[in-house]
């Protein structure tokens, strides 16, 4: 069941109708109904695997109960490495265990020995494991270190685990925001829910309008990289980068505003990280509960920057390395997060990497300086550069393709089912001068003081909506994958 699809308008719409006309003085039956349209919501997809979103749930509970009961540090740390095991190897079997069977047949191959691979198995990915395996982390890292307290309720902690606005592909919460929510009464607001509509347009908008459009452009440059110019590969690569912005930003944007109608708060995912003057703060835009739980639970505790230069670049190097495993079982992923870690690793050790932490670009003015351009551009060209790894079936294929952007050759390209190449050129450089002029705040994109400008504004999205909607094409999220 997809954000972008009438089925999940009409399940919407029944459970908000439960939620707020019906159970609204009751949190426990809330909750209920959270966790039942929860489940519902993910066994659409394959229920087979509402198993293991219950085991994890089950165990995390637990095991946060037997960290907080103990004040021995030896008790609590074998407890919390109990999660870790449970959930890393969860989610390393059901992801990761072809991988590294192939991986070392390849490997043996490549030292002369020939090794026909009998263990392999067809193992289905679960829908969002990644994604709900590391919330449920996070929770027993966060009793640990005494940040938080268990909470009693099985009930809370469940509907915290498969919220389901968030199940499948983030923000990844932190029981500290949503299960304190989760655990308190929340109130209806009109505000509240007028700005969650809003977002849920915008992210409407760049999945459909941005992500939809540009989808089949990227889908046959990368599969076809051979046959196509270098001016040809350099648009492939740049669409790509918007088309997964539009399309995991479009989602989260939709998540953190459909929330917000049931009285909510996810954090923020997005603060539109291609106006990043260096690498550091498009990681704090960049992804942000993913790149924040890699900073809290794995950077911090290996000593983070204050352990000396050697160390620190480890440190860098290990989130990187996690954070490109983390995305998928392709070596071509732990070489995109090699790349970032090459890149991010001199911003660090020359101090830069706090520079722009509580700043954005043109904060103070209504266009950018000279100096802000030149780094946004720069930084622009080295993370489109990555994504060409990010996007491509191998690391052959990715060379392959970096290759054919090498011989600066010139040829007009045609879009695969005919349509006029000129119009997306022009959306792509409108929704950068939209983004630009709401920069100062990710969660308000239709912030206008006049109500017609509103109004205007309004209609011009549902428009531009209507006009690129292709029913023919797969609309699903890229992020569904990982």
């Amino acid at each position: 069941m997809l954000f972008n699809s009438f089925e999940f308008f009409v399940f919407l719409i029944v459970v908000y109708f439960l939620y707020w006309f019906v159970l609204k003085k009751s949190l426990k039956a809330q909750n209920i109904l959270l966790l039942v349209a929860s489940y519902f919501f993910y066994g659409i997809w394959d229920w087979r695997f509402l198993s293991l979103i219950l085991l994890s749930t089950i165990v995390d509970y637990i095991i946060g109960q037997k960290i907080e009961a103990s004040d021995e540090d030896f008790v609590r740390k074998r407890w919390l490495w109990g999660s870790v095991v449970f959930n890393i190897g969860l989610l390393g079997f059901f992801k990761y265990y072809n991988f590294f069977i192939d991986s070392w047949v390849d490997l043996a191959s490549t030292l002369g020995y020939t090794i026909k691979s009998t263990w392999t198995l067809k193992v289905i990915l679960p829908v969002g494991i990644s994604f709900y395996t590391f919330q449920t982390m996070s929770y027993s890292f966060d009793i640990y270190y005494r940040k938080l307290k268990p909470t009693k309720s099985f009930l809370s902690f469940a509907a915290f685990v498969s919220f389901f606005l968030q199940l499948v592909a983030g923000p990844i919460e932190r029981a500290s925001n949503l299960l304190s929510q989760i655990s308190n009464k929340r109130h209806f607001s009109y505000a509240q829910s007028v700005s969650g509509l809003k977002l849920i347009l915008w992210g409407l908008v760049k999945k459909v309008v941005i992500a939809d459009a540009l989808g089949p452009i990227v889908d046959d440059i990368f599969s076809n990289y051979g046959s196509y110019s270098s001016s040809t590969l350099l648009i492939g690569a740049i669409f790509f980068g918007f088309q997964i912005y539009g399309d995991f930003s479009g989602y989260s944007d939709i998540a953190i505003g459909t929330a917000k109608l049931f009285g909510i708060e996810l954090m923020s995912n997005f603060k539109f990280p291609y106006f990043s003057r260096n690498i550091a703060e498009f990681w704090r835009r960049w992804h942000i509960s993913l790149s924040s739980w890699f900073q809290a639970y794995i950077y911090v505790p290996l000593g983070g920057s204050r352990v000396g230069k050697v160390k620190t670049i480890r440190n860098v190097f290990i989130i990187f390395l996690v954070s490109g495993i983390w995305h998928g079982a392709n070596w071509t992923f732990v070489l995109w997060g090699l790349i970032h870690a090459l890149i991010f690793i001199p911003v660090l050790l020359l101090g830069n990497n706090t520079k722009y932490k509580n700043t954005i670009v043109a904060q103070h003015s209504v266009l950018p300086s000279l100096k802000e351009v030149l780094n946004i551009f720069g930084v622009f060209f080295i993370v489109t550069i990555s994504w060409i790894f990010f996007r491509s079936e191998s690391i052959t294929d990715a060379f392959s393709f970096l290759g054919g952007l090498t011989d600066f050759s010139i040829a007009p390209y045609f879009h695969p089912n005919g349509y006029r190449m000129m119009d997306y050129y022009i959306l792509v450089v409108l929704f950068l001068c939209y983004e630009f002029i709401i920069r100062k705040d990710e969660r308000a994109p239709f912030n206008f003081k006049n109500k017609y400008v509103r109004f205007l504004v309004y209609t011009i999205m549902v428009f531009v909506m209507m006009l690129f909607y292709d029913s023919g094409i797969d609309r699903s999220f890229i992020y569904f994958q990982f």
